[in-house]
């Protein structure tokens, strides 16, 4: 569990690392793509200037500087101190705040984390609600065996699955789901780290799909914590001799993964999207934050579906989101409003587009920005509508005329004709939107250039 709260100091911390025997201080930090990095210290190392000073490391390998002026520092974040389950030695691990190598230790502009931050911040300057609570659904899949190459001469994948259902695998009970006691290994794994976790169960891929569901935080918590999952997942499955994957599409022909994020605005400790006389039992706050999600869907994903791979799955058949609609109960809309929610304090809405792919600091952030445009805009999908719910989304995917984007570069082209919502109150800078879309053009580009194995198959003998 979570050893320091914001009451802690750091003497609390120094004399629970010496009762404990601690070894090692383990430093987590994420790159602009959304992968973890760690730097390990003896604990003899740790220090009050630790806190202050900070441990130098390469931006440059973290896709943030240029190679030639590289050096910043991480300085730990003592709220997030955890104990690492996966190390032998006893570690204390810490994800930290990235600054520059000013005297002022001034925050970076491109600390993803910084950014959450500020989306919250945000929030609050414009006095429309306290917080952002967030819950995504993280959805994967577990092979016994993973094979793959991409090289000049070669390319192949080979997926070696111990499951394969030839019935509906949605909540499927063992002996035909095999990895439940996996699910409550991880489940119970997360909750001694203090992550809150609503349940698990086997997801509708027919090769061992599953979810665990996390219960709701607040943005940067949630961002956190779903690097900490992903880290526990990850590591979990190794010890199994099993490989995980969060791809959005993995195999082809059954159900992609996705990485849904339900989400509502608090004040008083109530959500403010409740209205029981509502289009759906949401308020006119509610409705707004729905509009402003579909009005930049399309930049959107280049933050919630940052990967060539993310546009296999966005396809019709699979529940999966195609279009920019929305609506009560529906699986198959960018914004679903679960049906089963009754009373104000659970009132909330689920954006069902992203996948595992995203960097959640960028996505969740880029999320928030995007629904308050829309409330600050008044963006209501029901103007001027029929009465009818189905009628009512219908009519509102109708006028938004185009979808969802096709592919990778679709999304790219739209997030830079449409990325003014994200830099409204210096939240997100625009030379880190420039830099994301040249490192994902970059990704399109070399995959454009690759014969596929499939090619061979419908070419190889023209």
């Amino acid at each position: 569990m979570l050893l320091i709260d914001g009451a802690g100091t750091l003497e609390d911390l120094f004399q629970y690392c010496d009762k404990n025997k601690i070894q090692f201080i383990d430093l987590k930090s994420i790159d602009l793509l959304g992968r973890l990095h760690h730097v390990s210290l003896p604990v003899s190392e740790l220090s009050v200037e630790t806190f202050s000073e900070g441990v130098g490391f390469d931006g440059s390998s973290y896709g943030f500087l240029d190679v030639e002026s590289s050096d910043l520092v991480q300085i730990p974040d003592v709220s997030t101190a955890i104990t690492d389950p996966f190390r032998r030695e006893p570690t204390l691990s810490f994800f930290v705040n990235i600054h520059s190598t000013d005297t002022k230790r001034t925050p970076f502009r491109f600390d993803v984390r910084r950014i959450c931050k500020k989306a919250e911040a945000r929030l609050r300057d414009l006095n429309i609600a306290e917080n952002v609570l967030m819950a995504p659904e993280y959805e994967f899949y577990l092979f016994k065996n993973v094979r793959f190459s991409s090289a000049e001469d070669s390319s192949y994948y080979f997926l070696d699955c111990e499951e394969e259902l030839h019935h509906n695998a949605y909540q499927s009970v063992n002996p035909f789901d095999k990895y439940d006691e996996f699910r409550d290994e991880a489940t119970q794994l997360m909750k001694s780290l203090g992550i809150g976790i609503r349940y698990h169960h086997h997801e509708g891929g027919r090769k061992a799909q599953q979810e665990i569901e996390a219960t709701f935080n607040s943005l940067l918590v949630t961002a956190d914590q779903c690097m900490l999952i992903r880290y526990l997942l990850y590591n979990l499955a190794e010890r199994h001799t099993l490989r995980l994957t969060f791809m959005p599409k993995p195999v082809y022909g059954d159900a992609g993964s996705g990485w849904h994020v339900h989400q509502f605005l608090t004040r008083e400790g109530g959500s403010i999207f409740w209205d029981q006389n509502g289009y759906a039992s949401l308020s006119k706050i509610g409705l707004y934050y729905v509009g402003g999600l579909l009005k930049h869907a399309r930049s959107l994903c280049a933050f919630t579906n940052p990967s060539t791979n993310s546009y296999k799955r966005l396809v019709p058949g699979f529940e999966a989101p195609v279009s920019m609609s929305f609506g009560p109960s529906d699986r198959s809309a960018a914004v679903r409003m679960p049906s089963y929610v009754c009373h104000q304090q659970k009132a909330r809405i689920e954006y069902r587009v992203p996948d595992g792919t995203a960097n959640p600091y960028l996505a969740l952030s880029a999320m928030l920005m995007a629904g308050l445009d829309g409330i600050v805009t008044q963006q209501d999908p029901t103007a001027q509508a029929s009465d009818s719910h189905v009628q009512v989304a219908a009519e509102y995917a109708d006028k938004a005329k185009a979808g969802l984007p096709r592919n990778l570069d679709e999304a790219l082209d739209a997030l830079e004709e449409d990325h003014d919502y994200l830099i409204n109150g210096d939240v997100f800078d625009e030379a880190l939107i420039q830099k994301w879309i040249s490192l994902k053009r970059k990704e399109s580009s070399s995959i454009a250039a690759r014969p596929h194995p499939f090619e061979f198959h419908m070419y190889f003998e023209v």
